[in-house]
Order: structure tokens, then C-alpha cells, then sequence
């Protein structure tokens, strides 16, 4: 029997697990104070819905689950690979959320401000940064097509963030609409935006010259490729250079609106930014996208966007939708790395007793001591140092004895 978890999922130890509940307890009271409500849906869902989903490289990288008994049977038999599978696990919050929408909408209000911090799994190839199975703390809005829902998820998110202890950071908002006009007035073809798209998001990776180069060599009509060269290096990526290019005041306006509104409410607290570049990989977004960078950590923490079209392909019928998700992980890796601590958390006692002690008044007086610790009831060692140790090792503060008012300070003298 092998005692290690599979690649690229982990044990976490009690500290950790203690600090992590601390992180999403202070992020679930920032959200629920601004009104939303916490969902929770199976982390199975069907294959179907799945691989319909738009969900770009994420729909190939699924846990797939096989049918069983003669279902599985059947499919072996078919010879059609196709047919081994009828659901898989879920690669994120957002098509499980969309189906319990159609489902529940009769039930929900109107718009609905949505919860969730869930495991969501993916068959990456583990290696630091990627996880199989990990946790998405995500805020929607469904129900609610103005630009609103978009300024309230960012000042929400933002908030969170700051409440954990993260400062200067940046968010960064564009709108594929925007960017999607922008391409084809240059010369690009509909069909290839997608492709355009995923080279022309690395751009604060490649720079122009890279861009330039990637373009190239997918054969892009020259004279667009150019085009969108010649306005890399302008090096002017204000909206109001783009809305010029575009010629069109009106396709720029929610984008405008929530860039002025966003950056009131900032108040100087953190960015706001226009970033004409940033695509975010999922193929369901199809407005404005969100994604936050804090300057001294490489990588977003956060990301999010528009994604109207989700909950119609379950119900015939166009439902806007918006979300905003924190990467728990990153976060919370950035947070231990940091050295933070519990805001607010008791020191903890270890309350010692003898074998033949009276254990309920053992634990009588523990409950006393809980007024200004937390504490734990342990049988006394026979070798009290060794004891120490471990329990300071373990972050405990003090120890107490159960037959007497000793108290001693763990890497101090004892009082």
C-alpha cells in the first residue's frame, strides 16, 4: 500500500488546513456581507454537459469516469472510445453553477449573487503551480446584463483581497467584444480570432517581437499581422487609442463606465487597468474579462469574466452571467510563503494529566483555560522535555498541568 497521495494532489497538514479555513472564512464574510449566498453542487457531472461546455484547453484535461457493469460492457464492445464515459469530474465552478441555475431558477432571485469555494480537477501534467485537485473560490452574478454586475464583482474581489492582507495589486479588465473588432479591422479573419487571440494574450510574456513571430508562423495575412505590429509598437494601449482605431464610441462604452467606476471605488488602493491583450483562456466568455497581478508575485490570483451564453445552452434562452474567481491555491501559497498568521486566533494550551487523574475534571478545567486559549487534553509523558518540544513544534504557546496552577510559557522561561 503506498502511503503518498497521486501526483498532483496533496495532504495538507493541521496548520495548514488551519490557515487555509482562516483565508476562506475572512473571503466567504467579505462576500456574504455584499449579500451573496453560498451554493455547493456534486463534483460529478454529466459528459455531455462537459464537452459542451466552451471550456477551451480545460475540455482536455477531464477526469473522465467510466460507465459500469453492462454499460460498459456495450461500450467495450462498440469500439468506440467515445462511449466508455457518461460523466467526468468537474474542471471548474462555472458549467456545474450554469446547469444548477436552469434547474433552480424558478427558486432563485433575481439577479442571483452566488457563492461558491469548491475542488474542481484537472489531468494536468503536475508540476509546481499546477494541481489535479484543487479549490476555486468564485462570485457570479447571473441574471443581470449591465455593466454593473462587472463593477460589483470587481470591487467585491478586491476587497477580499485586501481583507487577506494583499496590497498593490492591479486589476486588469478588457472586453473580447473590443478586442474581437479590433483584430478584424486590422485585417483578420473571424475565423482565425481565436488563434490570433491566444498568441496576442502572451504579450506580456513574448513581448511584440514574439507576437509578431507567432503570427508569422501560423501564416496570418501579412498585411494584418502588420497592422497589429504597427500598433505594439505605437505603444499607446489606452482605450482611447483602441475606440479611434475602432471608430465606434458606442461598442467602448460599458468598458469605459466600469474602467471610471472601478477606479473611484479603488480610491488609490490598488489598480485599475485597461490591458487591450488579456483574453483568459476559457472559449465561454464573451464579454468583458477580469484578471488581477500583484507585482511582486509572477502569475494572476484572480480571474473572471462574462459569460452570457453558459446557462442558455441548457434552456434555449440567453441568461447574462458574470464571475470573478480568487486562485485559492496561489493565494493561499502566496499568504504561507509570507509567514501569515491566523488573525484574531487564541494561543494554543496543552492542558497535561496524569493517569490517574479524574479526566471529567480534566476537562472541566480546560474549558476554564479556553477563556483565554485554545485548548487540547493530553496524557502527561514520561519525559516532559521531549513532550515540550513536540508541542511547540506543533505551535503550541503554553502548557498547563491538570494537578496543579503550573503554567509554562513553551520557549520561555516558565512563570
Amino acid at each position: 500500500m503506498k502511503t503518498q497521495p497521486l501526483k498532483g494532489m496533496r495532504d495538507l497538514l493541521p496548520q495548514e488546513q488551519a490557515l487555509r479555513d482562516s483565508i476562506q472564512g475572512q473571503i466567504l464574510a467579505v462576500y456574504r456581507a455584499a449579500g451573496f449566498q453560498r451554493i455547493s453542487t456534486p463534483i460529478l457531472e454529466d459528459m455531455e454537459n462537459l464537452d459542451k461546455s466552451d471550456g477551451g484547453d480545460n475540455l482536455n484535461l477531464i477526469f473522465k469516469v467510466l460507465k459500469r457493469g453492462d454499460k460498459l460492457e456495450k461500450a467495450l464492445q462498440s469500439g468506440d472510445e467515445a462511449q466508455l464515459s457518461d460523466m467526468g469530474l468537474r474542471y471548474d465552478l462555472t458549467l456545474p453553477l450554469s446547469r444548477y441555475y436552469a434547474a433552480h431558477r424558478n427558486e432563485l432571485p433575481n439577479p442571483f449573487k452566488v457563492i461558491q469555494t469548491d475542488r474542481v480537477y484537472r489531468a494536468e501534467r503536475p508540476q509546481k503551480g499546477r494541481l489535479r485537485e484543487f479549490v476555486q473560490c468564485d462570485i457570479d452574478i447571473l441574471g443581470d446584463s449591465s455593466p454593473n454586475a462587472e463593477v460589483e464583482l470587481i470591487d467585491v474581489t478586491a476587497r477580499a483581497l485586501l481583507t487577506i492582507g494583499f496590497s498593490g495589486f492591479t486589476v486588469h479588465i478588457n472586453d473580447r467584444r473590443i478586442l474581437r473588432a479590433m483584430l478584424q479591422a486590422m485585417g483578420f479573419d473571424a475565423a482565425d480570432l481565436d488563434s490570433v487571440c491566444v498568441s496576442f494574450d502572451k504579450l506580456d510574456k513574448i513581448g511584440p517581437d514574439g507576437v509578431k513571430a507567432e503570427l508569422t508562423e501560423k501564416a496570418f495575412a501579412p498585411a494584418a499581422v502588420d497592422a497589429l505590429d504597427a500598433f505594439l509598437r505605437k505603444g499607446d494601449f489606452s482605450l482611447e487609442a483602441v475606440t479611434a482605431q475602432l471608430g465606434d464610441d458606442a461598442l467602448t462604452a460599458d468598458l469605459r463606465y466600469v474602467l471610471a467606476a472601478s477606479e473611484k471605488i479603488a480610491a488609490g488602493r490598488y489598480g485599475i487597468a485597461y490591458t487591450p491583450s488579456l483574453v483568459r483562456g476559457q472559449g465561454y466568455y464573451t464579454g468583458m474579462v477580469f484578471e488581477v497581478t500583484c507585482p511582486q508575485f509572477g502569475g494572476a490570483v484572480a480571474g473572471g469574466g462574462r459569460y452570457d451564453n453558459m446557462v442558455g445552452k441548457f434552456i434555449g434562452q440567453q441568461v447574462p452571467a458574470v464571475g470573478f474567481s480568487i486562485g485559492f491555491e496561489r493565494v493561499c501559497g502566496i499568504l504561507l510563503e509570507q509567514g501569515c498568521q491566523i488573525p484574531g486566533a487564541k494561543p494554543r494550551l496543552a492542558l497535561l494529566y496524569l493517569p490517574d487523574a479524574d479526566f471529567a475534571a480534566v476537562l472541566q478545567k480546560a474549558e476554564r483555560l479556553r477563556a483565554g486559549y485554545d485548548v487540547t487534553v493530553l496524557a502527561q509523558a514520561k519525559k516532559l522535555g521531549k513532550q515540550f518540544g513536540t508541542l511547540e513544534a506543533s505551535g503550541y504557546a503554553a502548557v498547563a498541568f491538570a494537578d496543579n496552577d503550573d503554567l509554562k510559557l513553551l520557549g520561555q522561561k516558565a512563570e
